[in-house]
């Protein structure tokens, strides 16, 4: 059987049918975890787990049984949906949306407690800490807790809509994890500075997720939801405790998170020993059910990417160095491509890197401007399945000398722009394809790694 060029080969998956959102990346006793959404019998959204890898580098992974399963009967029997991992007082503890028959959009906020020191084993607690949202708000989404530390104490966000349209972030006081007290609505989307970044349609905010970076600034990541995924957005600025107790966000920037097609479900990890906020998203298939059959497999994990503020409030937002890890053996000189590769372009002046050639000749391409701040993907050739095309994808950055890095893994390919934007799109090989670096313009210069295949 030939190899499926298509399967990323390093970043977390598991090795056949379904996943989605990242879940609870957490650091425990040297090691990093990593859960995320995970269906055991099929490639298609159904069935939710939560499945589990871990690493002690974030560039290697194991793959681990499966940590959560739905209970027959209990509050998440139709699916252990997104959530986070936090360290409560020494106990590992999952805190998760839990989905029953009727749940129509709204879940419970439910808990599992690790039962070994490889957090293999896990017990959920049978009773739901938060059985739906405040009665009030007539909210209509209700799911993914976030779990985060400010002023000393434990809060926690949850990701809702409303009746009237209204996409917004709960939060509540969880200083002690069995007992919840809402705490207001940190954010919605009537704040001006959201409202006019992120655009018009999303009715709810998927996967909130807050992280402190080392600039002092935060970062508030979510998911775009209008009964459909429509993309990722971010806001920059501080939560502030109001005089009643409530939490509130004061809001400075605000952006679009990632500038792909092929990323959904943010998910932050606050990695206090090194003083930095790490981000995966979740990549989804952009090809037709049919060929996901055929394969065995859908979705993929992102790259680990560090997330800072700017001086003047914008997203940096660049790869893990750890990823580095999986270089392997002397540079590659422009020439034959492998499935997975590291590929860094310098530009002084305007120039271009072809990655992919079809048999008709269309070109995969990077283009860097630097004298215009553009970097332009033109994947035009290779079709995207799902409504929003296959256009090329224009990246504006600030002018002068630009470094793109471009990671390559399988069907996956995750840009970032001079510490400025992040791209991820599926790009799925055409028979008569042929992969090949190939370089023009005298200011361009690159350096590319292919990546090993053993840790």
């Amino acid at each position: 059987m030939s190899p499926d060029t298509d399967a990323p080969r390093f970043r977390v998956r598991p090795p056949a049918n379904w996943v989605n959102d990242p879940n609870g990346p957490f650091r425990w006793r040297g090691r990093h975890h990593l859960f995320y959404q995970y269906n055991p019998d099929a490639p298609v959204h159904a069935n939710v787990h939560w499945g589990h890898a871990s690493s002690p580098d974030l560039a290697h992974w194991d793959h681990h049984p499966i940590a959560l399963a739905p209970t027959p009967g209990g509050p998440d029997e139709a699916g252990c949906w997104s959530g986070c991992v936090v360290d409560d007082d020494g106990v590992p503890t999952a805190v998760y949306t839990g989905v029953d028959r009727t749940h129509e959009g709204l879940g419970s906020i439910c808990l599992a407690v690790a039962q070994d020191e490889d957090l293999v084993a896990w017990k959920p607690v049978p009773v739901p800490v938060v059985s739906g949202p405040p009665a009030d708000l007539d909210v209509t989404m209700f799911r993914d807790p976030f779990v985060f530390r400010f002023g000393g104490r434990r809060w926690a966000l949850v990701g809702a809509g409303h009746g009237d349209g209204t996409p917004s972030v709960l939060v509540y006081d969880c200083e002690d994890l069995y007992d919840w007290r809402f705490a207001g609505v940190l954010l919605d989307g009537r704040d001006r500075v959201t409202a006019e970044a992120f655009g018009p349609g999303a009715t709810g905010w998927e996967c909130p997720q807050l992280a402190r970076t080392p600039s002092g600034e935060w970062v508030l990541a979510v998911a775009l939801w209008d009964g459909d995924p429509l993309g990722t957005a971010y806001v920059t600025g501080r939560p502030a405790q109001l005089p009643g107790g409530d939490l509130t966000f004061v809001t400075r920037h605000a952006g679009r998170l990632d500038l792909g097609r092929d990323f959904y479900a943010p998910s932050v990890l606050q990695d206090t020993g090194r003083d930095r906020a790490l981000l995966w998203g979740w990549s989804w298939e952009a090809r037709p059910q049919e060929d996901v059959d055929r394969a065995g497999w859908a979705g993929v994990l992102t790259a680990p990417r560090v997330v800072d503020v700017h001086e003047d409030g914008t997203l940096r937002v660049g790869p893990a160095p750890e990823l580095e890890l999986l270089r392997s053996g002397e540079p590659l000189t422009p020439g034959p491509l492998p499935d997975a590769y590291d590929l860094t372009v310098t530009g002084r002046s305007a120039g271009t890197v072809s990655l992919l050639r079809t048999s008709a000749g269309a070109e995969l391409t990077v283009r860097l401007d630097p004298e215009a701040g553009t970097v332009t993907l033109d994947r035009s050739g290779w079709p995207r399945s799902r409504p929003d095309g296959s256009g090329p994808v224009v990246v504006r950055v600030p002018t002068g000398p630009l470094t793109v890095r471009v990671l390559v893994d399988g069907s996956l390919l995750e840009l970032f722009a001079g510490e400025r934007a992040m791209v991820t799109e599926r790009v799925y090989r055409q028979a008569g394809d042929t992969a090949e670096l190939t370089v023009s313009g005298g200011g361009i210069e690159v350096e590319c790694w292919a990546l090993q295949t053993e840790g």
